[in-house]
């Protein structure tokens, strides 16, 4: 029997979304595809378990209810993709798929609790009317009972499959909504560029305190090679946190600690009511922050502000600030924050100078401009390093290789391995990097504008001005003969 592709997986779900297309924004209603894929993943993976067992135990029912138990889903049978399939005639369907959210949550409490919050299937301010709604529901459920959409674990071609496939569709869910969608996905290209600089090792503790739909942190973990890392993650937004739970779990990272909250008001990864300290740290926090909470934390009482508080205005360095708190004393951190992070003055100027001198910034990364969903200005990837023997600065100017793409540009596999050289080779290479001492930056004003460190201009080659002339009067010439061959033309045509 023909494996499940990830290709096939992404094609009939985003056909799926043609149900909801013109009815809402798909800013709305990838909560319901996204919330229904993960149901369909669900109820094959506990159904291929309950036919294994079945197979195993001859029919013992109760070994079976034992062996199930001990599995990391439980799924009551009036839970399942199948039973809600045959519902969706009800006049009720709406009611019967919110019942089957709340029972799969309740019985995965530990897991999954909360994880279907933000999604109202019986919603008639979202789904329209009784019949509107009803449609909608029994059209949804029949594109997901596509019988090439197997989602059991022997039919899927690959581990990563079913988690790639939701990556892609979180990506397109970002690039249609725009500077919504954008809000909570970092570009695949970028999360992996990242995540090969910071290189996460066996045993580390990664961690990403605006986690958003969780790519970094995935990408992040498959750096270790294998499963013996520790996930954790903050996010802000209800309905993301929960696209990032069941991102973790389609990508078979089963133990992930993803918190919902605040991280600048309410972080919620402590020991001992102290910051949690992390090997590795990467964030792709909301660009400039306004109203980000410095009101609230001028007395901050996990002392992350030490090298002072950031402007009211724009939250970049309380992102920064927090996450060299969470680091540990050899920790690694790699975050992407706009360019005026580099240069703007008064307090972040201070912040920027306190860092600097305490030795914690290792390169700078300009990115090519127009990568991120909702904005097209570029942005600065930003290393960290606790425990650094050097006082220099790397920095890379990376904003000019790219592909121009239709609507948004990319970055591909030649020129992330061209920058992961330099930056592990810390090489000096003429117009793209330069490693500045911390004289030069200090000679700056610690100014990190990257063109003050890497100079990119490009001499134009002289005119010659004796064979312009020449090529002038040889167009003329030209022009003159065309001009007297229309006037024949004309005159022949009798105009």
């Amino acid at each position: 029997m023909q494996k499940t592709t990830q290709e096939t997986i992404n094609n009939i779900v985003w056909r799926a979304c043609d149900t909801f297309r013109g009815t809402m924004d798909s800013n709305e209603y990838k909560d319901y595809v996204l919330t229904m894929l993960f149901v369909k993943y669900l109820s094959d993976f506990y159904k291929e378990k309950l036919e294994e067992l079945h197979e195993k135990y001859k029919g013992n029912e109760e070994r079976i209810a034992k062996s199930l138990k001990r599995e990391k889903f439980v799924l009551d049978e009036m839970c399942t993709f199948d039973y809600l399939l045959k519902h969706k005639e009800a006049a009720n369907v709406g009611e019967i798929i919110n019942k089957a959210l709340e029972r799969i949550e309740e019985d995965n409490k530990e897991k999954l609790e909360g994880i279907f919050r933000n999604v109202d299937f019986n919603s008639e301010s979202k789904l329209g009317n009784t019949k509107e709604r009803n449609s909608i529901l029994k059209n949804i459920l029949e594109d997901f009972a596509n019988e090439k959409l197997d989602l059991r674990p022997s039919m899927l071609e690959g581990n990563d499959v079913i988690g790639d496939a939701y990556e892609y569709l979180i990506a397109h869910f970002a690039s249609d909504a725009g500077k919504k969608g954008g809000e909570f996905f970092t570009p695949s290209s970028v999360s992996t560029l990242l995540s090969k600089l910071v290189e996460a090792q066996e045993g580390d503790r990664i961690y990403d305190p605006t986690c958003g739909s969780g790519s970094l942190l995935i990408k992040a973990s498959k750096e270790v090679g294998n499963e013996n890392f520790a996930i954790y993650g903050q996010e802000k937004n209800g309905q993301t946190h929960a696209l990032c739970k069941m991102n973790m779990f389609l990508h078979e990272i089963n133990d992930a600690n993803i918190a919902w909250g605040d991280t600048l008001r309410n972080p919620l990864h402590k020991e001992n009511d102290h910051l949690m300290k992390f090997d590795v740290v990467v964030a792709n926090p909301p660009f400039s922050l306004d109203k980000w909470g410095a009101e609230d934390l001028a007395d901050d009482k996990y002392g992350r502000f030490g090298y002072g508080l950031p402007p009211k205005s724009k939250g970049d360095y309380a992102f920064v600030e927090h996450m060299l708190a969470s680091l540990n004393a050899e920790g690694r951190m790699g975050v992407v924050l706009p360019h005026g992070v580099l240069f703007r003055g008064a307090s972040e100027g201070k912040i920027r100078k306190q860092i600097i001198d305490d030795n914690l910034l290792d390169a700078v990364i300009g990115l090519p401009a127009n990568l991120f969903f909702g904005t097209g200005i570029p942005a600065t990837i930003l290393l960290f390093k606790k425990g650094r023997t050097t006082t220099d600065v790397l920095f890379i100017d990376a904003s000019r290789e790219f592909n121009k793409d239709k609507n948004q540009n990319s970055i591909d596999d030649e020129h992330i391995a061209k920058i992961l050289d330099t930056y592990k080779n810390r090489k000096e290479v003429e117009k793209y990097s330069h490693i500045a001492t911390l004289e030069e930056i200090q000679e700056n004003d610690y100014n990190l504008n990257i063109p003050r460190y890497v100079d990119t201009f490009e001499e134009e080659e002289p005119v010659d001005i004796e064979a312009t002339k020449q090529n002038i009067v040889k167009i003329e010439k030209e022009l003159s003969e065309v001009k007297k061959q229309m006037q024949s033309y004309l005159e022949e045509l009798g105009l």
